[in-house]
């Protein structure tokens, strides 16, 4: 089954420990420092629209760009939910399209890694520097080669709740840089008594901070910094997160 389909359902379930204000509290803190105040926001992989939420009930206008209908499906009613008016397009963002510029493009939680192509990540890079402002920022999160290698490949992890439980099985492929998650789904369905198993692959790649500072200048847009998540700290060996901040140069 494509990815992100029955697991949208309860997405947000198992994300629940996900410290989402925390990420929006770091981002906040990245425009302090490279001096970025944005009245006009995109979302790249934005899934069920958390943080696109976090940020419109913040003032900004977001727009929010996935390439799961199922779970723009579900950001939707959450921005309906919390009386947000959120701009959400269904395209893959290899290939995205904007109605305009904006201040700042964010991508966050690993969505970066799951492009599995560096062909494809420069056509996202340059569509990114193309709806731009002049000076907007850039701002995305990777896993790092150590995440995968050390605490999520040939792992399994487990949960069991009562209106759903996982089993997400990885397998990490050390010579093509690929972390492979096979998700098994048993969720309850309602007012039933019973539940449906579904399975998804999901599939991730590992990329160098040197790869992806070379392909954010083969995009046109200006390298600023990578950091070790929610530190302005370098990469450390064992960093499960990074950020990478780019600057569009001026048009």
């Amino acid at each position: 089954m494509e990815a992100y389909q029955d697991f949208a359902q309860v997405y947000d379930l198992f994300m629940k420990d996900v410290p989402y204000d925390k990420w929006v509290e770091y981002i906040e803190a990245i425009w302090k420092k490279f001096n970025c105040e944005p009245k006009l926001m995109a979302e790249l992989g934005c899934g069920t629209g958390t943080m696109t939420t976090l940020f419109a009930k913040k003032g900004i206008e977001m727009i929010g760009i996935d390439s799961s209908e199922a779970m723009l499906s579900m950001a939707q009613e959450k921005a309906i939910h919390q009386n947000v008016d959120i701009l959400y397009l269904l395209q893959d963002m290899r290939e995205f399209e904007l109605y305009g510029t904006v201040d700042c493009i964010i991508s966050v939680c690993d969505s970066m890694n799951y492009i599995l192509d560096e062909k494809d990540i420069l056509k996202t890079f340059k569509w990114v520097n193309n709806y731009l402002n002049p000076k907007g920022l850039f701002i995305f999160d990777l896993n790092t080669e150590y995440k995968y290698k050390e605490l999520l490949g040939e792992n399994i992890f487990t949960e069991n709740m009562k209106e759903a439980s996982f089993i997400w099985e990885n397998f990490y492929n050390e010579n093509e840089s690929i972390n492979e998650y096979n998700l098994t789904l048993f969720i309850k369905q309602l007012d039933k008594n019973y539940y449906t198993k579904s399975e998804e692959l999901h599939y991730e790649r590992m990329y160098s901070i040197e790869t992806m500072i070379d392909l954010i200048k083969e995009a046109g847009m200006e390298f600023l910094a990578v950091y070790d998540a929610y530190t302005f700290q370098s990469p450390r060996e064992n960093s499960e997160r990074i950020y990478f901040i780019a600057k569009e140069r001026g048009k």
